[in-house]
């Protein structure tokens, strides 16, 4: 099965070779015949990469411990769930997989676009099997998944597709087994999600690219464009928050974001491809940042690489990354050589892409949006610096030098709530300008919510300023937020006599661009207020619990009443019963776990750990088994109670809910308007 995975995907190779030589032929020729030629070969390419896929994961599922990466990673005790996400729980898997996921998207944009872009189609195949061949390279001859298991005369191991001089093939009676802190069900979402947001970036740069190419500069590009960066973005942003959430119940250290360097190699583009969504608006409307836009297509994609080789090419340290591995040359040659490429070819046609307006007011809505553009290449910038501060530091002094959370605490907090505040007056303002006047009575509502808001927090709260502050900004965007709706929905109950509800429901389907937009910002103002309580009012508690003895914190009594055994599929599990009590009421039995994993993955780990967790709209009660002496008469606990931690969750939740409602057309209702004032019904 080893060689016909590698056949298949050296066949793939070939093909992807002939693919981008015929489609940049027959885009310079014009020869319809060549181009559609290049077409096919993408099919192609992409049906190989599939079937490659499909025998490393049969070899997965049926324990073929003949392939170096099944040996490596799987054994016969796991689970089928965990076999399967064993395909991109490796390093060489994890490529392939990135290149189905390339196949795949290959294939729906290439099917979608090539009769509606006659100019842009043949150049758009050339930049995909361009980014698939690099992948393809990586997978070959770097990181390869079907390489088999020699044994040598010496009596060492080695892994090769080809027999070494002397070396029999060795089939060894289990595998490694996969990571335990992989063995977990977040943890087969997260990743699936993550790579289909990273190669999803790939489309926008491909789109930009292929105008460069074409020639095809119109402003018709970021209205198309738009949908294949919103679609990696929506994926991309449930890819971060799954794994916000696989690090909030299986780390055990009672937080969802730590500013790991594997968390920011995903957040880094993230912010990227919010702003391109962003700066694309002002383009369509007034015909402005033409190269920027340009810049900013590349920028996810380029990001994504140098996201890519900072995981995977063993320089930095994290629970994520990845082993040390021969990939990272190339990719930092990828990254070179793209760069460069793409800012020649921006500057060729660089004449080409001037802007058709200037900003006529720094208040408007155009500047807004500017602005938040800003804020978020810097809070990329300054993100992706601390991030490679150790790199660097190494490089310069020899010593590696770690920048940690409160870094990225101190230089992003400021930079995400002007993000924050713009997102409560940008709205509010006109394109081209907005008079001061028309100014003040937007805000009228909104601010006085947001004042509001942060009395509240300082008369019943906290006279801490950050919270107060934060909250209160939450406010204003809040109060925006509602004061669009509301003037939207009375506007078309005045011309259509419409009641309340059915108006609502008019006038966001009638502009789902908008409204959809207003509904992400409510998603991301819900995290903040999520946020902004679980990390300034965590309530933290070290202790050691003797059998039936009890513990307190936040206004919670914790009483631990012993420990049982089970034995899964492939672990045992200690369980500790823990009651958790406020006064008089039960709150729950949570059961913190420890697992101590078989395979020899484990054996270096030690155990893992399955946080004992209540959920309420108020707060977390969070609880960590440590370890336990003398059978269980005496365990070690860790317990957390955490502030809206939900809030975080509902607020991603209705941020994806938002964007798919921008996305998916609905059926508009039907709307008669009131020709008199007279014909509007008045409430009785």
């Amino acid at each position: 099965m080893s060689d016909i995975g590698f056949i298949t995907l050296f066949v793939a190779f070939l093909f992807t070779l002939y693919g981008i030589v015929v489609s940049v032929i027959g885009a310079k020729r014009k020869d319809q015949a060549l181009a559609a030629s290049g077409r096919n070969a993408l099919y192609i390419v992409s049906f190989l990469i599939l079937v490659a896929t499909l025998v490393l994961v049969y070899m997965l599922i049926t324990d073929d411990f003949s392939n170096e990466y099944v040996a490596s990673h799987s054994e016969r005790a796991l689970p089928l769930f965990y076999k399967i996400s064993t395909l991109w729980g490796g390093q060489s898997g994890s490529l392939l997989f990135w290149s189905v996921l390339l196949a795949a998207y290959s294939v729906i944009m290439v099917a979608a676009l090539w009769n509606k872009e006659p100019k842009r189609g043949p150049w758009l195949v050339a930049i995909l099997l361009l980014v698939q061949l690099f992948f393809i390279i990586i997978s070959l001859y770097a990181s390869n998944p079907f390489n088999r298991l020699w044994v040598l005369p010496d009596g060492s191991t080695t892994g090769a597709i080809f027999r070494p001089m002397g070396a029999a093939l060795f089939i060894p009676a289990d595998g490694t087994g996969l990571n335990p802190l992989l063995q977990n069900y977040w943890m087969v979402a997260h990743p699936v999600f993550l790579y289909l947001g990273y190669v999803g970036l790939t489309l926008p740069l491909a789109y930009a690219s292929a105008s460069l190419l074409s020639g095809e500069l119109d402003d018709s590009w970021v209205k198309r464009v738009r949908v294949w960066n919103l679609i990696p973005w929506i994926f991309l942003t449930l890819g971060i928050i799954f794994g916000s959430q696989w690090a909030y119940l299986e780390l055990g250290w009672g937080g969802f974001w730590a500013w790991d360097p594997v968390e920011n190699a995903s957040f880094i583009p993230w912010l990227t491809a919010t702003a391109f969504l962003h700066s694309i608006m002002i383009q369509e409307h007034r015909g402005m940042l033409k190269v920027w836009n340009m810049i900013l297509a590349f920028l996810g994609f380029w990001l994504v690489l140098i996201g890519t080789f900072i995981t995977r090419s063993g320089i930095i340290d994290s629970v994520h990354a990845f082993a040390i591995s021969s990939i990272g040359p190339l990719f930092l040659g990828f990254i070179i050589v793209s760069f460069f490429a793409f800012l020649a070819l921006l500057w060729y046609r660089l004449p080409n892409l001037q802007s058709e307006a200037e900003l006529d007011s720094l208040l408007s809505r155009e500047a807004a949006f500017l602005y938040v553009n800003v804020l978020f290449l810097v809070a990329a910038f300054v993100t992706l610096f601390g991030t490679l501060f150790p790199i660097i530091s190494e490089a310069l002094s020899g010593t590696k030098i770690a920048v940690n959370a409160p870094y990225f605490n101190k230089v992003d907090g400021p930079i995400f709530l002007a993000i924050l505040l713009l997102m409560g007056i940008g709205p509010l303002l006109g394109w081209r300008r907005t008079s001061n006047e028309m100014l003040q009575k937007s805000l009228a509502v909104p601010v006085a919510l947001a004042l509001a808001v942060a009395a509240a927090v300082f008369v019943l709260v906290t006279r801490e300023w950050v919270p107060i502050i934060a909250w209160g900004t939450v406010g204003l965007v809040v109060g925006t937020i509602l004061w669009e709706f509301y003037r939207g929905t009375a506007s078309r109950r005045r011309a259509t006599g419409e009641s309340w509800l059915r108006a609502l429901w008019g006038v966001t389907t009638r502009n789902q661009r908008r409204y959809g937009g207003y509904i992400v910002h409510f998603g991301v103002v819900l995290m903040a207020f999520g946020m902004v309580g679980a990390v300034a009012f965590q309530h933290n508690l070290k202790t050691s619990i003797p059998l039936n003895g009890t513990a307190e914190l936040g206004g919670y009594t914790f009483k631990y009443t012993g420990l049982t055994q089970n034995k899964g599929p492939n672990y045992d599990e200690v369980i500790a019963t823990v009651i958790v009590t406020q006064g008089d009421r039960t709150v729950g039995v949570l059961t913190p776990r420890m697992n101590f994993y078989h395979s020899r993955a484990a054996k270096d780990m030690g155990p893992t750990t399955e946080v004992g967790l209540h959920t309420s709209l108020r707060e977390d009660v969070y609880v960590v088994l440590n370890g336990f002496e003398r059978g269980g008469e005496l365990a070690a606990f860790e317990i957390f109670v955490n502030p809206l931690m939900i809030w975080l969750w509902i607020g991603g939740v209705v941020m994806v809910f938002g964007t798919i409602f921008a996305l998916v057309p609905f059926k508009q209702p039907v709307a008669r308007r009131v020709k008199s004032k007279q014909a509007i019904p008045q409430p009785v």
